[in-house]
């Protein structure tokens, strides 16, 4: 009898064995596939920077946190243009190109793709510690000309950038977004340089809705 009920026990033992063999590799697929896709719902599928949602978490988080940070937003000047003249294959080649150049960047900074050619970083670090990136961020663009598919372009940057330290209020995600763009755009309009937001110098004529997500 005890011989019998230990060999039921035994094949249970192992059917359970069999069946966790079968079980765990598609456990482990069904993991991995639903990692990629928490990626590519976080990440661009141009350039493989994380995408405006993920900035916009990592932002709020800082913010948070009360972690000094600053946010600073670039882009390509004459882009339509080179997208008009030589083709989204090209114009994507750029995006990828320059992404890789913002990735590159050194000290603690996300690069962020937001939209079309405009790219954004996320600076830990005080106010000195983001301008010295946005500058970074210019230079590793206008500095050496681009390789892509059909050839080398040269290609500029507007630049703006802010802090949360600029006032003596706390700033929030919209309102740091839109500092940094107006200092882009002031940039933009002046010489398609970089320029800081100072609430006494930098224009506040445009804002977009686009940051208010």
């Amino acid at each position: 009898m005890m011989h019998h009920l230990a060999a039921a026990l035994c094949g249970v033992f192992a059917g359970l064995l069999a069946g966790l063999a079968l079980a765990i590799p598609a456990l482990v697929r069904q993991q991995r596939a639903l990692t990629k896709v928490r990626g590519m719902a976080n990440h661009d599928d141009v350039t493989g920077l994380p995408n405006r949602r993920l900035f916009l978490d990592r932002l709020r988080a800082a913010l948070a946190d009360n972690t000094p940070t600053g946010v600073v937003l670039l882009d390509l000047n004459d882009f339509k243009t080179v997208n008009d003249r030589l083709g989204h294959e090209v114009g994507n080649d750029l995006l990828q190109q320059v992404g890789r150049r913002l990735a590159g960047l050194p000290g603690p900074i996300l690069a962020a793709r937001l939209s079309g050619d405009e790219f954004a970083l996320l600076v830990t670090g005080d106010r000195a510690t983001t301008e010295a990136a946005a500058n970074a961020a210019w230079q590793a663009i206008a500095a050496h000309s681009i390789r892509v598919v059909n050839g080398d372009l040269r290609v500029t940057a507007s630049v703006g950038h802010t802090h949360t330290h600029t006032h003596h209020s706390a700033a929030g995600t919209r309102q740091l977004l839109n500092q940094a763009d107006m200092a882009m755009y002031e940039a933009k309009r002046v010489d398609g340089g970089v320029r800081e937001y100072l609430p006494h110098r930098t224009p506040t004529l445009r804002s977009r809705d686009r940051h208010r997500r």
